[in-house]
């Protein structure tokens, strides 16, 4: 007779270092403690013992998969998985028959794993729909995008959505340890001493991605003698990137990233350039350059140069359809734009300066002209009584709309807000307006 037992573990030992070192227990699982930390609140679902249905969003390599595991392990329910880019309809059926015999036969629930579930579309999503009504299936659906974009709110309303959110370095630096101490399904056995400085490399570079730290532990692993003792070098040259000069800090990424945004502040597009190469070359991730960018459209350039950020966001979602190495020309090219635009951080200064008063206790009450009549008795205490509609007096009309008034936004004489700030002051007689005293 054939041990079953001794042939899957045959079978596992050739799977990719990062399937092996999937967590068994939620012990294991590292990561995601602003949802799963003591009293947050998946944990508190999931100790509640009321297998709930979910999805789950955020990058690739934070956990969704493995947690799905642990999750169907914990309630004793069967696990089904698929890709709903090579599913459909059919497919769900099947599971579904399958999932009420497993429930009538055996009492057994059925925990329906879905990756990449924004690709189905609302057919699809429906059909799953009578099946999590009755609690004969439990779906944990996984994507990497926001899924209020792409979930129907039917489906939606019968789901919890839970954003995982990419590892830091220490949680990916523990990742690398767990993997290099077990010897039943990690590298134990080939007592590689991997230097703390190549660690921390790895994990710099892996961009919140515990696949992707895994994938290079085992490259590295696959060409190095039994025993060896790896430096950070060596374990770049394993994966094919350079280590462009790491001082003993190890502030080098910082630097650049910091010289590279306040290149882009000070309009030198050749430097920043040079940053970016150097990050690009160092093993940053290009996502990170890119998000970078989106912030500083907004944070440095704003309304003096309106194209800025849809610049800024159209390199971002470039890169994610076109890879790299040919993204490289497209954050080029948004980097250069954002440089030569004019600069001018006032929505930044707006939106922290009311942000302190908030915080501060400056509390205005709503006018009264300004407050909702969508509720009942609003008409009859006045809600709304007085307001003047802007369209009725042909796009604009003076009114109060601060209980008392405050100065945020203060726009620059440069670029595009120059114009906005030349119409607000037509407007209003004068902007900014003279703050009164509380």
């Amino acid at each position: 007779m054939v041990n079953e037992n001794l042939f899957e573990k045959n079978l596992e030992e050739h799977f990719p270092l990062a399937r092996r070192m999937r967590p068994r227990s939620f012990e294991e699982f590292i990561g995601q403690k602003q949802v799963l930390g003591k009293g947050k609140p998946l944990e508190r679902l999931i100790s509640s013992g009321h297998l709930a249905s979910l999805i789950l969003f955020g990058p690739p390599g934070t956990g969704k998969t493995a947690l799905s595991h642990l999750i169907a392990e914990s309630y004793s329910a069967e696990f089904s998985a698929m890709n709903a880019v090579t599913s459909g309809v059919s497919d769900i059926r099947k599971i579904s028959e399958e999932a009420k015999e497993r429930l009538m036969l055996h009492g057994k629930k059925t925990l329906l794993f879905i990756d990449e579930i924004h690709r189905f579309n609302k057919a699809q999503q429906d059909a799953l729909l009578p099946d999590i009504e009755n609690g004969r299936l439990i779906l944990i659906g996984a994507t990497t995008h926001n899924p209020s974009a792409y979930v129907t709110s039917a489906l939606a309303s019968r789901t919890h959505f839970f954003e995982f959110l990419p590892l830091n370095e220490e949680e990916l630096f523990a990742v690398a340890c767990m993997a290099l101490k077990d010897s039943d399904r990690g590298l134990g056995r080939l007592k590689l001493e991997i230097e703390e400085t190549a660690l921390k490399f790895l994990a710099n570079i892996s961009d919140g991605d515990a696949r992707r730290l895994l994938n290079m532990l085992e490259l590295i692993a696959a060409s190095a003698p039994l025993g060896s003792k790896i430096s950070r070098d060596e374990a770049a040259k394993s994966i094919g990137r350079k280590v462009i000069l790491h001082d003993k800090d190890e502030d080098a990424h910082y630097d650049c990233a910091s010289a590279f945004i306040k290149s882009l502040r000070g309009s030198d597009p050749d430097a920043a350039i040079y940053y970016m190469a150097r990050m690009i070359e160092g093993g940053d991730d290009p996502r990170f350059i890119a998000r970078r960018m989106m912030i500083f459209a907004s944070e440095d350039i704003g309304n003096a140069d309106v194209k800025a950020l849809l610049v800024a966001t159209s390199a971002s979602q470039a890169l994610e359809l076109v890879g790299m190495p040919e993204a490289r020309i497209i954050l080029a090219q948004a980097a250069t734009y954002l440089a030569s635009a004019p600069k001018s951080n006032a929505s930044y200064e707006a939106i922290d300066s009311a942000l302190n008063d908030v915080r501060n206790g400056k509390l205005l009450d709503v006018p009264n002209h300004l407050r909702g009549t969508g509720y009942r008795d609003a008409e009859k205490f006045g809600r709304g009584e007085g307001y003047k509609y802007p369209h009725s007096h042909g796009g604009f009309v003076k009114q109060k709309y601060l209980a008392e008034d405050r100065s945020y936004y203060l726009p620059k004489e440069i670029g595009d807000e120059k114009r906005l700030f030349e119409r607000l002051k037509a407007l209003w007689g004068e902007w900014p307006r003279k703050e009164e005293k509380s």
